[in-house]
Order: C-alpha cells, then sequence, then structure tokens
C-alpha cells in the first residue's frame, strides 16, 4: 500500500510523530500498546505494539515486532522498519508481519512550513482473513492515520 499526503508542519516534527517514541501512542488511535524492547542507538530500535481490531473485530487485534530505523534522507527524513521473528506471541493476538515498509517526509520547495509525507507499507496481518476485508481496513486506517497525525500536530 502507498498512502501519501501533504501535512502542515516540518518534517522533524512530523516524522517524531510517526517514529516509535513517545508520541505515537497519544494521537494513532489503531495503536494500542508500544513497547521498546531493545535500543541499539538514538534512531534504531526493536519495537512491539499492538493495534486494535477493525471491521467490527472481524480483524482481531494484532500484535507487531519490528525493527525501526530513523534517519536523514536527502532533504528529509526516512522512518523504515521490517518486522522480526522476535519472542512468543501475546494471548488473545495474532503475530502480523510487516516486510520492508518505510515513511518518507520531505519539505516542500515553495512551502517550507508544509511536508509531503509519503508511506510504503507492506503488512501481512495473517490470519484467516479475505483480502477485501484487509483491503477496507488499510484504506480506512491509512486515510484516519493522517487525519489524526494533522490534528495532534495542531496541538
Amino acid at each position: 500500500y502507498k498512502a501519501q499526503g501533504v501535512v502542515e508542519d516540518v518534517t522533524n516534527r512530523i516524522v517524531d510523530h510517526i517514529r516509535p517514541g513517545p508520541y505515537r501512542l497519544d494521537w494513532d488511535s489503531l495503536m494500542t500498546t508500544m513497547d521498546i524492547m531493545e535500543t541499539f542507538e538514538e534512531n534504531c530500535c526493536v519495537m512491539r505494539y499492538t493495534t486494535a481490531g477493525q471491521l467490527w473485530n472481524i480483524i482481531a487485534p494484532r500484535e507487531f515486532v519490528d525493527f525501526s530505523y530513523t534517519t536523514s534522507y536527502e532533504d528529509g527524513l526516512l522512518t523504515c522498519g521490517i518486522s522480526l521473528d522476535y519472542g512468543e506471541v501475546r494471548p488473545n493476538f495474532v503475530r502480523g508481519f510487516n516486510h520492508p515498509c518505510g515513511w518518507f517526509c520531505v519539505p516542500l520547495k515553495d512551502y517550507p512550513s508544509h511536508s509531503l509525507l509519503t508511506g510504503y507499507i507492506q503488512t501481512e496481518l495473517r490470519g484467516m482473513l479475505p483480502q477485501s476485508a484487509v483491503d477496507t481496513a488499510m484504506s480506512s486506517t491509512l486515510a484516519n492515520f493522517y487525519s489524526d497525525l494533522k490534528k495532534a500536530l495542531k496541538t
């Protein structure tokens, strides 16, 4: 899945709200828990997070364990990740898997107080799910992601 939108803020502040850390749980309505399990350096960690059930719980809550890395890239920032086979799955969750994913955030040349945020998401929710349910859930999740992020950045 690819998601792209203009966000009214600077790249550093936007990525601070997306990457693993203190802001993410405050605004991301899909994410229910997030734990940093290991930190390797300032912008590099292994995190475990859970997501809420979706589509009236047709899609049960999921748990992911991802390696996450954030770095400067050209004029902007890149935060990327991939799932790891790490630890036991907690009860009442299905372990999802993220193939290489990333968010690129670059300032708009003509409007430096605005940034273009582009996400590439390759997720396998796993479990017995029809692809149409996954596609529906992903499209609404990504639309809500941008809406929730924009609201959080205004505070």
